[in-house]
């Protein structure tokens, strides 16, 4: 049997520090997608950076010791990486489904992230207790740097546990919820999206009609009756272009009102250059 030394077993612990972090990053960000603006959140925010930055230091510090060179260690390192994924990618989904309440939800998770913050704490423990050891400095300050965020987090979350079972208590016992599924991070990513999205539509409307392009392909061939005819067919956006083109040039009364009558049927809004 191949001897092993403390330099081995270093390695082979921060590869699993480094697996924790990288699991731990995708359990905090299905937590952020559902947990709701305040204190609790930004300190899961906070945190979530925190571990990303964890794991990018431990990656450092393994090349700076040369590792990867070896196959074993190579698939070593892999393992543990997919172990990690496998954890992570089995306890989301149910992070997402536990408890009755949003708050119960919430409190459960703060009690699994404290249960996390403890084994992480413990793992800097052994790895600067082992780089002392092996004489490796660099390691074990890295260590000590690593479990001081982990104390601090774990010291907060503690401090968010009162507050998260009264507001359980609020919720399932006196019947006032405060959970608003409105404000979580999935619900704020989803509507960022969605500004986005609107934005890139502007703007292409908005360059479409700069441009002074045809808002249909031989608009300009077309008599009156022939455009009204197509309204019907057309899209808001495009609806959008036919009215600011019209507005902008042609000014057909026929087609401007045509339009204004297409919007109020459907209760758009405001006609776009009417102001």
């Amino acid at each position: 049997m191949p001897a092993i030394t403390t330099e081995d077993k270093l390695v082979q612990y921060l590869i699993e520090a480094r697996a924790m972090e990288q699991a731990l990053v995708r359990t905090l960000q299905a937590h952020v997608a559902m947990t709701p603006t305040g204190a609790y959140r930004s300190l899961l925010d906070r945190h979530l950076h925190e571990t990303q930055s964890h794991a990018e230091r431990i990656s450092r510090r393994l090349a700076d010791l040369g590792h990867g060179r070896s196959l074993t260690a190579t698939l070593y390192d892999a393992g543990q990486r997919v172990t990690g994924q496998l954890l992570s990618l089995g306890k989301a989904p149910l992070d997402l489904l536990r408890g009755g309440s949003g708050e119960e939800k919430l409190l459960k998770n703060a009690k699994d992230e404290a249960a996390t913050e403890a084994l992480e704490i413990a793992t800097y423990d052994a790895i600067e207790q082992l780089a002392t050891i092996a004489g490796d400095r660099l390691t074990a300050r890295l260590a000590a740097d690593l479990r001081a965020d982990e104390e601090r987090m774990l010291a907060a979350l503690r401090e968010q546990l009162p507050r998260l079972t009264a507001a359980v208590v609020g919720a399932e016992v006196d019947g006032r919820p405060t959970y608003d599924v409105t404000t979580t991070g999935a619900a704020q990513t989803a509507a960022r999206a969605l500004r986005e999205a609107q934005g890139d539509a502007e703007s292409a409307l908005d360059a479409a009609t700069g441009a002074g392009g045809e808002p249909l392909p031989g608009y300009d061939r077309l008599k009156v009756e022939q455009v009204v005819r197509r309204l019907d067919r057309l899209t808001d956006a495009q609806l959008r272009l036919v009215e600011s083109y019209e507005r902008g040039g042609k000014r057909r009364r026929g087609v401007l009102e045509a339009v204004e009558r297409r919007r109020e049927q459907a209760g758009a809004s405001e006609p776009v250059g009417a102001r």
